[in-house]
């Protein structure tokens, strides 16, 4: 009898921590979350993360994952920010390189940001993310 209240309890204690870090924070967007839980928990080839944040924050957007698979995301979250969405552009750092060989010299580049800084926010029953991501725009093929 007492193995059972105790697994249980277990189980609530686990169900609950799942259910904290599963769940949108107030005003997040949605590519903030989605980023957030696949740095936590990586990508499973599915659209876990976007429909959680769907059923949560914004269950009308019906559309949202033919939405997104039309922009490149068609088969798992991760692809949100290899075809989708990328850091905005004044979150990038300039490197610069020197190389002597070119005859131009020195080259400015610029890398993504190690850490994203917090969500901007967004409205709430909205899918559009935050001024933290610019959209990528890449020709459809056909």
């Amino acid at each position: 009898m007492e193995r059972t209240e105790i697994t249980e309890r277990a189980e609530r204690i686990l169900h609950d921590a799942a259910s904290t870090l599963m769940t949108p924070t107030a005003g997040e967007c949605l590519v903030c979350f989605v980023a957030r839980q696949i740095d936590e928990f990586g990508c499973d080839g599915t659209h876990r993360f976007v429909s959680q944040y769907r059923d949560s924050v914004a269950p009308r957007a019906t559309a949202l994952i033919a939405r997104l698979s039309a922009m490149g995301a068609c088969c798992c979250d991760c692809e949100m920010f290899m075809n989708s969405y990328e850091p905005a552009a004044r979150l990038w750092t300039p490197v610069q390189e020197s190389d002597d060989s070119e005859e131009w010299g020195e080259r400015v580049d610029t890398k993504p940001p190690d850490r994203m800084p917090p969500c901007g926010t967004t409205r709430r029953g909205s899918t559009k993310p935050c001024t933290n991501w610019e959209r990528i725009f890449r020709p459809r093929w056909r």
